[in-house]
């Protein structure tokens, strides 16, 4: 004789729910990671930008620091150029009628490649600085960087 123990429920009434998410669920995340994305993208693309281009400074200053220790190193003058947006040059005694000073990073004209997406607008050659065997240079000089991939800093714009 069975007894109401003996009778199994009905399988589906007491079973748990199977373990993991239902995809309302998982649609529901991947929205809310989109909204999220979007709205972090404009902060990130300035933030890539201003740290290209403080990336850029900084190895620009190095080159310019170069020139000051070949300078001292070779007892002579030599001067800092700007010889195209995306390139410069030492020269050796003057800037205008000097010779492009050629070894470790030049090119066979002496020119140096500045860092990636960096562009360099500086003095013109008769008003570049010129350091001297002592390592001080004269005249003072400003360089102005500009990160030259502008697709990003419009879309950064247009999306904030």
């Amino acid at each position: 004789m069975q007894t109401e123990q003996d009778i199994s429920p009905d399988p589906l009434a007491t079973r748990r729910a199977d373990p993991g998410f239902t995809l309302a669920e998982l649609i529901v995340l991947i929205a809310v990671i989109g909204i999220l994305s979007i709205m972090a993208m404009p902060s990130f693309l300035r933030y890539y930008q201003a740290a290209t281009l403080k990336s850029g400074a900084q190895q620009f200053a190095a080159l310019i620091n170069q020139a000051r220790e070949i300078a001292i190193k070779e007892n002579d003058n030599l001067c800092v150029k700007v010889s195209s947006p995306t390139q410069m040059m030492y020269v050796r005694n003057n800037c205008t009628t000097g010779t492009a000073w050629v070894g470790a990073g030049t090119d066979a004209a002496g020119n140096i490649n500045l860092p990636p997406r960096i562009s360099v607008a500086g003095p013109s050659a008769a008003n570049s600085p010129i350091f001297n065997y002592v390592g001080s240079a004269l005249p003072a000089a400003t360089f102005t960087l500009t990160n030259i991939e502008t697709w990003l800093r419009k879309a950064a714009e247009e999306k904030s």
